[in-house]
């Protein structure tokens, strides 16, 4: 990887603005104005948003205490470039555009996220699935052939030996003065905690990042109830690993809890077993119980660092991945309510206004994206974890797939858990809000593109709703009218498909579904370039930090 960074490295600049020896300098002016005028475009997908946060109901120790995650949740921006692209500074030290440094900031390297991860830098070509986990010239075959007990764990890099024989290199080894400095910060921020859970938990996962066992850590976040400042930090996610979806990525969330949201979602977990027990599928795929020590809770996040900064910006999250914590004491599903308002006020009213016919447009509202992305996060906890047929884990099972199908399956079951909380009184609004909202949310996600787990999901569903009637397409307005009843039937028979599929643990019949549903037609592509038409953005970017909250 190293020669590839350096040798495009010193024609970036002059390829940027398009200098060769033959063009004149009207053309070299030409093209250097529309690779500027591109640039913008791009950087416009992004509305700018602050991240702040009312802490005046933290003691003094709790506001000591957020600039020193902060610090350790920046270490994370580091790691995740390193994993994502390789080397950041050789990048970076090639450019000389402004707009182009910032773009490859907010993307985490050359690619465009957004874009299906296509290169936006001359010289570079396409986005590895490797990423910089795998070795670039390592085959499948290979890694399967490799006799590695860890090569599967979710916190090594595979890399070559002198002799060029394939080797594991665990994270903490890889990353040993980071690591220590993260540990040392969540240790100070330890001995400023008042809550005890807190402090238990910033112990363990201060340890985790020197060894790389998280689950205690996990376990330990998962017993703290009543602590207000929370902090997500770590190798979590695996969707930056398209080869296997093996691997982790590092990030982090620096979160101050709204206790009285939080209060009021708590609620819900206790529906889990009953919803699992009525989930549309034969019984040998819900056999499970879902955890029912899990919780709902609503934060205002005030610091984003490394994967879950990169591209499109989290707004709910469900945690942990680790499927032992999740059986044995469920998963806490965490809404990002600052960064929710954000994405519906700048991004969600103006699609909605664009692609949903006029008298649907009033069921669009907050309180129902809330629910349909809080109720995303805690479905992730219903359906199945392990294979009916011996394939192990679902996620072993469906390798690269498996992060894709699992967002689909919980975008799905969330809209299923809604309507049935609904029906038994459980939830106010009205059910076409609910339906409106979902509809609105794809055309939000999909533009995310289909490099995106999430946006690939989101591409399914569409899909899938459009050949089940769930809603008709006004030929003169260009705009979308959903159909409530049919959407009702097309969800339940599209959870029964992706339940069934992780059941069984079915790679090739996941790979088909992804394939052939996961694709942007013509027609909806022409109505989402509406969107960027009407300058709506894509997504959003932060002003963050300890500046931004007042705090030194």
């Amino acid at each position: 990887m190293k020669g590839k960074h350096i040798l495009f490295a010193s024609a970036i600049t002059a390829a940027t603005f398009g200098c060769t020896s033959k063009t004149t300098e009207g053309d070299t002016a030409t093209t250097a104005v529309e690779a500027s005028d591109s640039m913008k475009q791009k950087l416009d997908m992004y509305t700018t948003v602050r991240l702040t946060s009312d802490l005046s109901h933290l003691s003094e120790n709790e506001r000591k205490m957020i600039p020193l995650l902060i610090e350790a949740g920046d270490i994370m921006n580091g790691l995740f470039w390193y994993e994502a692209y390789g080397k950041r500074d050789s990048l970076m030290t090639a450019l000389n555009d402004d707009q182009l440094k910032r773009f490859v900031q907010i993307n985490y390297g050359p690619w465009d996220r957004l874009n299906n991860n296509e290169p936006f830098v001359p010289g570079v070509g396409p986005k590895p699935d490797a990423a910089n986990f795998y070795p670039a010239d390592m085959t499948k075959e290979e890694f399967e052939q490799a006799n590695l007990k860890d090569k599967t764990s979710q916190y090594t890099f595979l890399r070559r030996d002198a002799n060029g024989k394939l080797i594991t290199v665990p994270y903490h080894v890889q990353f040993k003065d980071q690591v220590k400095r993260v540990s040392d910060l969540l240790k100070q921020a330890a001995a400023l905690a008042e809550e005890p859970g807190l402090k238990k938990y910033l112990n363990l996962r201060a340890e985790a990042v020197l060894t790389d066992n998280y689950q205690p850590s996990d376990l330990a976040w998962m017993d703290m109830k009543n602590n207000k400042i929370d902090v997500v930090i770590g190798p979590i996610e695996t969707y930056e690993d398209k080869l296997f979806g093996y691997k982790a990525a590092h990030e982090a969330y620096v979160l101050v809890k709204d206790m009285e949201w939080s209060q009021r979602l708590a609620k819900y977990a206790a529906f889990l077993p009953e919803l699992q027990r009525g989930l549309p599928v034969p019984a040998k795929f819900k056999t499970e119980t879902p955890g029912t020590d899990s919780d709902l809770n609503a934060y205002d996040v005030v610091y984003y660092a490394g994967d879950s900064n990169a591209g499109s910006k989290t707004i709910a999250i469900n945690l942990p991945n680790d499927e032992e914590v999740q059986l044995k004491k469920g998963t806490r599903r965490l809404q990002l309510k600052n960064a929710m308002r954000a994405k519906f006020d700048k991004i969600m009213e103006p699609i909605a206004d664009e692609l949903i016919v006029e008298d649907q447009q009033k069921h669009v509202t907050f309180d129902a994206f809330f629910a349909n992305t809080m109720f995303h996060e805690v479905a992730h906890g219903l359906g199945i974890k392990n294979t009916v047929n011996n394939k192990g884990t679902v996620r072993e099972a469906l390798k690269e797939h498996a992060s894709a199908l699992e967002e689909g399956k919980a975008d799905i079951l969330g809209l299923y858990m809604i309507t049935q909380l609904q029906e038994k009184g459980e939830l106010e609004g009205d059910l076409k809000d609910y339906y409106t909202t979902f509809l609105a949310g794809i055309f939000r996600s999909v533009r995310f593109g289909a490099a995106s787990a999430h946006g690939k999901a989101n591409m399914v569903r569409f899909n899938f709703f459009k050949e089940n009637g769930a809603f008709e397409r006004d030929e003169q307005t260009g705009k979308y009218r959903v159909n409530y009843e049919k959407m009702r039937e097309a969800m339940n028979k599209l959870s029964e498909k992706i339940l069934t599929l992780q059941g069984e643990g079915d790679y090739a019949g996941v790979g088909n579904l992804l394939n052939n549903q996961g694709q942007v037609s013509p027609q909806l592509q022409a109505d989402l370039d509406r969107l960027s038409k009407a300058n709506i953005p894509v997504d959003i970017v932060f002003e963050q930090g300890v500046d931004v909250l007042g705090l030194k």
